[in-house]
């Protein structure tokens, strides 16, 4: 499986960006997608997260703010985040686990500020 995202950049606080993540190759079997954070000297956490059928799940922080969906057919997952805050600057990762395994693609960069 093979994982392309876009959509990070530059933002200031209160505005929007919306990522999106492609998977292609053996992507028969995903069943969840999720997109995780790191930022510069903490820990990696998961911000959403999807199933196949759409139940969804959140980290507290972001819950109301940012949403997470996916279109089955183009086996893509986005994510739309709303009032951005400066600690939501990070680099943002997508994940999806097929038959078991999961497979993550390379980051794009969120920055929020002023």
């Amino acid at each position: 499986v093979q994982l392309q995202a876009s959509g990070g950049g530059l933002v200031q606080p209160g505005g929007s960006l919306r990522l999106s993540c492609a998977a292609s190759g053996s992507i028969f079997g995903i069943n969840y997608m999720a997109w995780y954070r790191q930022a510069p000297g903490k820990q990696r956490e998961l911000v959403a997260g999807i199933t196949r059928d759409g139940v969804t799940n959140y980290v507290d922080s972001v819950r109301g703010r940012f949403t997470i969906s996916r279109d089955n057919a183009k086996s893509t997952v986005y994510l739309q985040m709303n009032s951005l805050r400066p600690e939501d600057t990070a680099v943002y990762l997508c994940n999806v686990v097929r038959l078991g395994l999961g497979f993550w693609g390379q980051g794009t960069l969120v920055t929020v500020s002023s």
